[in-house]
């Protein structure tokens, strides 16, 4: 770009709530920052249950919740929503649009009546056959080629995406901002305490976790982050453990913190002596267990595909089976017990978080934006 030239003009979008926790917007806000870092004028068009987090977005309103990938969705559908997403991209007039899940409702009035090069990005994987794939697999393959190139987050979200459009998806990561974790500071704690951060529901595995961490029989504390549509039933299971006595609350207890601010949830990984993310199934990337590498914490995790992308098992986490409580308890025990292994897994995991610095995810997608305007000029920016 010359000193003269206009910077490049990007809008990344993100299907879901910004006032909600979750790995997608986290990627589109940090990638974002990254852009401008490097001189592109990024802006983000995304729901919001509130005011935006930050300058730079355009709220496009509420959300409803929907059921999608085992987890709650916090999306925005609706005519007036295909109106205020048409009216915000055709006022930011950008050079290229970059989509997270493009196949997501609010995304159809972009692809299918703008002529701005677009780029698709495909964060979910889905495990065995998806209904909405298969419902709507002829539209849905038409929204994929329309689309000037498409990229994924891991190998399965790729497959999944190759396999419904026929077209080659070339892997981008997600990234993570390391100073973010690795220079906040510890949260303070009397006991080893063992970190949980995720959203209340089946698939992430926290009935797993509370079940393990009842037979423990280790001084410890368990922080469990996040809420959401079980956190009342787990709350009450656990209190049930501890009224028959299956739980020494001497040694440790449970806290229920609930929402953590993106601060308090660095320093929390920080302070403890282990993170644990005890999912299920429907994960295609493991952006926590980057989080939690980057803030120089011991990592344990099901040993799941999207897992085993980001964290070598047994080099830089510990890895087991997923819904086996006491192969999780064993794995507890074995790393409060060994300070030594818990070093060597965050030596290991600190490298390994160089491998998906947001700055090198930044710079491979300005590269690719870069390819697609060239490629598919839009000279008036009118939609």
């Amino acid at each position: 770009m010359t000193a003269n030239a206009e910077p490049l003009r990007v809008v990344l979008t993100s299907p879901y709530s910004l006032s909600v926790d979750g790995g997608v917007q986290i990627q589109v806000l940090d990638l974002a920052r990254a852009l401008r870092a490097r001189g592109v004028d990024a802006r983000v068009l995304a729901p919001s249950d509130g005011p935006p987090p930050e300058p730079g977005v355009v709220s496009l309103g509420p959300t409803r919740r929907f059921s999608s990938n085992g987890s709650i969705a916090p999306i925005t559908v609706g005519r007036a929503v295909a109106g205020r997403t048409y009216e915000a991209v055709r006022a930011l007039r950008p050079d290229v649009i970059h989509l997270h899940e493009p196949l997501s409702p609010m995304h159809f009035p972009l692809i299918l009546g703008t002529d701005i090069p677009a780029v698709g990005t495909f964060h979910a994987a889905h495990s065995g056959r998806n209904s909405w794939y298969d419902t709507f697999r002829y539209p849905l393959k038409k929204m994929v080629n329309r689309l000037t190139a498409i990229t994924a987050v891991s190998e399965e979200a790729r497959r999944n995406v190759e396999e419904l459009s026929g077209l080659p998806c070339k892997i981008i990561p997600n990234g993570v901002v390391i100073e973010n974790f690795s220079l906040a500071p510890p949260w303070p704690s009397s006991r080893p305490a063992i970190a949980f951060l995720g959203r209340h529901e089946p698939r992430k595995g926290l009935s797993v976790l509370l079940e393990a961490y009842s037979g423990l029989d280790r001084a410890a504390d368990l922080w469990v982050m996040g809420e959401g549509p079980r956190t009342a039933d787990l709350r009450s299971e656990h209190e049930s453990r501890i009224a028959v006595g299956s739980i020494d609350e001497s040694r440790g207890g449970v806290h229920w913190i609930g929402h953590v601010s993106e601060s308090e949830k660095a320093a929390r990984l920080s302070g403890a002596t282990i993170a644990c993310f005890p999912s299920l199934e429907g994960e295609s990337f493991g952006i926590v267990l980057l989080e939690a590498m980057a803030s120089g914490t011991a990592v344990i995790a099901s040993d799941l595909t999207g897992y085993r992308h980001v964290a070598r098992s047994g080099q830089d986490a510990k890895l087991v089976a997923p819904g086996d409580a006491d192969a999780l308890r064993k794995a507890l025990r074995e790393l409060l017990d060994n300070e030594s292994r818990r070093r060597e897994l965050i030596a290991s995991g600190t490298l390994r978080t160089q491998d998906f610095l947001m700055e090198n995810v930044a710079s491979s997608f300005h590269a690719l934006y870069l390819e697609v305007q060239a490629s598919r000029p839009a000279p008036t920016r009118s939609v």
